[in-house]
């Protein structure tokens, strides 16, 4: 804005407050305007139309009894249609601004807990907004939007929640490792399950494959070889078992030293013995 020879110029985005002999007389726009100084007119000055932003720190205490800063941004401009009284009512326009957002903070925040305050910074906001709105409308200014923009606890108080978010989650890592490891105990427990059952069963077929393979034996001897008694065969199947088990004693390098006793009379007392047994387990299931 500048003056020469009787004219003024205002910027854009700005406007001039035009004085008579000291009273208001206009609000000159932007562009270039005729000021005849010597009839007694003059600037008084200048305000801007832009949006500007003013931060607020403000210190208060919560429900729970915990000291926070809590910074709100606000922004504002004047009202072109009411240059004159942003110009002429107010004399520090940040001030009394800054005075309203501390008196709606610090009615408002007392009210919540510490974790409340970040769950509803924004109605925060909102009040504050509201509040500044009603206030500032007959000055001539207009709220364009208010933000929190950072609540800050006090330094102990935030290393404290960091130590219990903390400790909150290495108890859940802690639990899920127990759950993971109880699953992998289950499922080796399962599969070993699984797997004597079906080691049971390969036993439990080849014992009745060996069953029904003697007994075709048996059968077939007794029928080619006329005389002979089921006893008989059994005793000479006894016989080559125990010659075979000696020939993979003997063939093993690896087998410890076993001491059985061998003669024509030995195999004898092995065949009584396991008749014996068979009899006595019969005996006893009956």
């Amino acid at each position: 804005m500048g003056q020469a020879l009787g004219c003024v110029q205002v910027d854009q985005s700005n406007v001039a407050i035009k004085e008579h002999f000291g009273k208001f007389a206009d609000v000159l726009e932007p562009g270039c305007h005729c000021l005849p100084w010597c009839l007694g007119y003059q600037i008084a000055g200048g305000l801007s139309l832009r949006v500007q932003q003013l931060d607020v720190k403000c210190e208060t205490k919560t429900k729970d009894n915990v000291f926070v800063n809590v910074v709100a941004s606000v922004q504002y401009r004047a009202v072109a249609d009411k240059a004159s009284d942003a110009f002429y009512r107010l004399t520090n326009t940040r001030e009394q601004i800054q005075s309203y957002v501390f008196d709606v903070i610090r009615a408002s925040v007392p009210k919540l807990e510490l974790d409340a305050v970040f769950e509803q910074k924004n109605d925060i906001a909102k009040a504050v907004e509201e509040e500044l709105e009603k206030a500032m409308s007959m000055y001539g200014y207009q709220i364009v939007q208010t933000l929190i923009v950072d609540i800050e606890p006090d330094v102990n108080v935030k290393r404290a929640m960091n130590e219990i978010n903390a400790a909150a989650r290495m108890r859940l890592a802690a639990n899920e490792k127990a759950e993971a490891e109880k699953i992998l105990q289950i499922k080796k427990a399962e599969g070993e399950a699984e797997s004597k059952y079906l080691s049971g069963l390969g036993i439990a077929r080849q014992r009745q494959a060996i069953v029904d393979g003697l007994r075709d034996s048996v059968l077939a001897f007794s029928e080619n070889v006329p005389g002979t008694t089921a006893k008989d065969v059994m005793d000479m199947v006894l016989v080559t078992q125990y010659f075979d088990t000696m020939k993979e004693i003997g063939a093993s390098s690896k087998s410890s030293s076993v001491f059985i006793p061998h003669g024509p009379g030995a195999v004898r007392n092995i065949a009584v013995q396991i008749r014996d047994g068979l009899l006595q387990g019969n005996a006893a299931n009956l």
